[in-house]
């Protein structure tokens, strides 16, 4: 009996239609385009019983029919990868799910394609057919999933993922040798540089191999030197091979034109008396272009037909004070120089040709220290200060420096020798970087920082709990130096870190200043750095320094646990028109009068602001103002979270909110998670929703506040009758419980939760109450 019959065995007794569609799905190889042809009520029975090769194909014919695969996506999930995926209540396209997740499975070695009969089908190549689904790709570990992907076999696969991959991953990463290396560079190669990546994140890389995280990171930035010691089945790039080949038949074109334009001219005589070989030297140097060009980005520096493939994507030239060309001003070590001699009809190659496997080993380990050993008195623009000069000092004073000059940033030395900039090529980057849990060296800062300065495809840049202290400005010298260039795309920048190097409040006026072109800005440290007062060198205070007007519209910061100084937070307010969202976090408020004069600003200043948020700010002492937020008429979204609202609030208080709520009708989303609600309080918000009331409030967030069952049901009963009240229309259309203690009576628990899903989308959770004893002894 064929594994579709032994699926269908349950099934009694058998259809004279199941047995036919258990033939057919037999046959599909001969039957595909009739069964495609089928009506839609035969079909819809048929495409459970197909493999996921031929389900796959179904899908054009399914739409024709008016059916939908997604069920049988869903069902092949839950049997197959047996798990229920993060957020599966936002999950649009199941097909796209499974087989991305299918990919991976099997690229890491975790699925066994023979576990299930509808993944075992001769026509069907796992890797080949799943690879155009695939958007999101992770490599862990060794990189096995690197070394697979650029393997000879899979030229297909790797050709799919260049058109179809957007965002490449890297989690727990291990040291590996040369040639994972090498592979992992023609990964990124035909990924980022001739590929559709736009997206790099690296997680939880507690002890990082230097030599592979900074290599990542300059494939990332779009750079990579060509005749790199790197070979791939003895061939190089194909890509840069035809690009190189159209770029140097325009040399020709362009140097046989402008040889024979000065020969018409005839201005000095010369040109006529040159002999054939004479004038075959002028040819040379046309089409070979001088040793160094007077190009605006000597990073991308050979010849001027050396320029990156995609031009559409590359990036763009740097101002004459840009980084780009502060660069390439380290000298050219002699093996380099070597590489770079010109010569007649030259072609660049990304991979070159080796003889055996590798030509020089440590060529690989030498070029990805290129920029961290940059000597960084080189790096400062020659017109501006002589080699003697300090470079500390100049840097603290120039926006477009590429490092502020302090300890981390003047670490130098290293195991390998360095090559300059000036050999290697930029091609296309990409436009997000993020790195978790990922400690950076003083050195490996440098290196990005230098990367940074010039990297001007560079959108978002996440750095989150990398150590960084006071190499924080390191980094951020190479972000101000990218601003300074003309088409600098840099928009968001996301910060955490354990310990914070300067009070934060400092830290986000001293980025604003330097990048006022940001529109989103998240700050968020867990502790001070014990050492008070430490500030990095050269880097002056921005406490006094004027706030240029900035475009800023997302302003986040999370304090540890010190006071909000609000004289330092109203002028970034001020400066901050464009502001549209507004979140605070772990601040320790001033007094109520200082409190108010911020909300008054936030009125004046902020017109455009439509989402504010406190977590964990004590608010207890300032019922006054959380009144004043909730009637603002300007406000969408407010958040509570973790404030102790209702610590030593009177009944009254909570009478306050419900009638402020209920006349506020620009209000959408109103959240309170972890302020003890209790039942009592769940049962009288309630009321917001009463047949007098104008409110709009669509989205209610009621987690983590020690709600009962059966005040979660006594709060939908007197839901309903509002809702009845008003002829059964209100704009209540979401309910969020996370964490609250429905598990102490499970029966009455799913009957408010049947009652309320009929009204609105409850979002909840299967919370152990038990863990929360304490808590609970607190509000009794």
């Amino acid at each position: 009996r064929s594994v579709p019959e032994a699926a269908m065995a349950a099934e009694r007794p058998r259809s004279l239609f199941s047995l036919s569609a258990a033939a057919v799905s037999r046959s599909m190889a001969a039957l595909e385009r009739d069964v495609w042809a089928l009506p839609g009520h035969l079909l819809r029975g048929l495409l459970p019983l197909l493999t996921v090769f031929h389900l796959e194909r179904a899908e054009d014919a399914a739409r024709r029919a008016g059916l939908s695969t997604q069920p049988i996506w869903r069902k092949l999930w839950d049997d197959v990868m047996k798990t229920r995926p993060p957020n599966s209540e936002n999950i649009t396209c199941w097909r796209k799910k499974f087989l991305e997740t299918f990919f991976s499975n099997v690229l890491h070695g975790v699925l066994d394609v023979s576990s299930d009969w509808r993944l075992n089908d001769r026509h069907f190549s796992p890797l080949l057919h799943s690879s155009p689904h695939v958007s999101q790709l992770t490599l862990c570990n060794m990189l096995q999933g690197a070394v697979e992907l650029t393997a000879e076999h899979n030229h297909k696969v790797l050709e799919n993922l260049a058109g179809s991959l957007r965002i490449l991953k890297f989690q727990h990463l291990l040291s590996c040798d040369q040639s994972v290396r090498c592979s992992l560079v023609l990964l990124l190669h035909r990924l980022i540089h001739h590929g559709s990546v736009s997206q790099v994140s690296m997680y939880s890389w507690p002890v990082p191999d230097t030599v592979l995280l900074v290599l990542i990171l300059t494939m990332s930035a779009g750079f990579w030197r060509s005749g790199s010691a790197l070979a791939y089945h003895s061939s190089a790039c194909g890509l840069c091979r035809e690009k190189d080949k159209a770029q140097s038949q325009e040399s020709v074109q362009e140097g046989a034109e402008r040889g024979c334009n000065a020969e018409r001219e005839g201005s000095n005589g010369e040109n006529q008396k040159r002999t054939p070989k004479e004038a075959g030297a002028r040819m040379n140097s046309v089409l070979s272009g001088p040793r160094s060009p007077p190009l605006r980005n000597p990073v991308c520096e050979e010849t001027s037909s050396e320029v990156p493939c995609d031009h559409t994507s590359i990036q763009g030239r740097s101002s004459p004070r840009s980084s780009s060309e502060q660069l390439s001003c380290h000298p050219v070590p002699r093996k380099t120089r070597r590489r770079l001699k010109p010569a007649v009809g030259r072609k660049r190659r990304c991979l070159r040709r080796s003889r055996g496997h590798y030509t020089d080993p440590e060529d690989l380990y030498d070029f990805v220290f290129t920029v961290a050993r940059e000597d960084n008195s080189r790096l400062l623009d020659k017109t501006r200060i002589t080699e003697g000069e300090n470079t500390e000092s100049q840097t603290s004073s120039s926006p477009g420096s590429p490092c502020t000059g302090h300890a981390g940033c003047k670490k130098r030395g290293g195991p390998a020798g360095i090559f300059s900039l000036k050999a290697a090529h930029r091609f296309r980057s990409v436009s997000t970087l993020e790195l978790f849990s990922i400690p950076l060296t003083g050195e490996t800062c440098q290196t990005l920082s230098n990367l940074l300065s010039s990297w001007v495809s560079l959108e978002n840049l996440v750095l989150s709990y990398n150590g960084l202290n006071a190499n924080i400005s390191c980094i951020f010298s190479g972000l101000r130096a990218l601003s300074q260039h003309p088409e600098c795309r840099f928009r968001v920048l996301r910060v955490s870190d354990m310990f914070s190097h300067m009070p934060c409040m400092e830290l986000v006026r001293c980025v604003l200043s330097a990048l006022p072109q940001l529109h989103t800005l998240s700050v968020s440290f867990d502790l001070k750095n014990q050492l008070e007062g430490s500030r990095p060198e050269g880097n002056p205070s921005c406490s006094k320094a004027e706030m240029p007007e900035s475009c800023l519209e997302v302003l986040e910061i999370r304090f540890p646990r010190e006071p909000l100084h609000t004289a330092l937070l109203l002028p970034v307010l001020k400066a901050s028109k464009s502001l549209q969202q507004l979140s605070l976090d772990s601040a320790t408020l001033p007094c109520p009068q200082e409190f108010g004069l911020l909300l008054e600003v936030l009125k004046e200043c902020t017109p455009n602001l439509k989402k504010l948020s406190f977590h964990d700010v004590n608010l207890a002492e300032h019922q006054k103002e959380v009144l004043l937020l909730l009637q603002d008429p300007g406000l969408q979204e407010i958040t509570f979270s973790f404030c102790r609202l209702f610590e030593s609030s009177t009944a009254e208080f909570l009478s306050e909110i419900i009638n402020t709520v209920k006349r506020n009708s620009s209000l959408k989303s109103l959240k309170l998670p972890g302020n003890r609600l209790g039942n009592h309080r769940l049962v009288a918000l309630a009321d917001i929703f009463s047949e007098d009331s104008s409110s709009s409030l669509c989205q209610l967030d009621v987690s983590s506040n020690c709600i009962k069952p059966d005040g979660l049901l006594e709060f939908t009963k007197k839901l309903e009758g509002h809702i009845q009240q008003r002829g059964g229309q209100i704009p209540f259309t979401h309910l969020r419980l996370f964490q609250n203690w429905l598990d102490q009576d499970a029966e009455t628990a799913q009957e408010a939760l049947r009652r309320l899903k009929a009204m609105c989308s409850v979002v909840n959770d299967s919370w152990d109450s038990s863990q929360a004893f304490a808590d609970y002894i607190s509000v009794m």
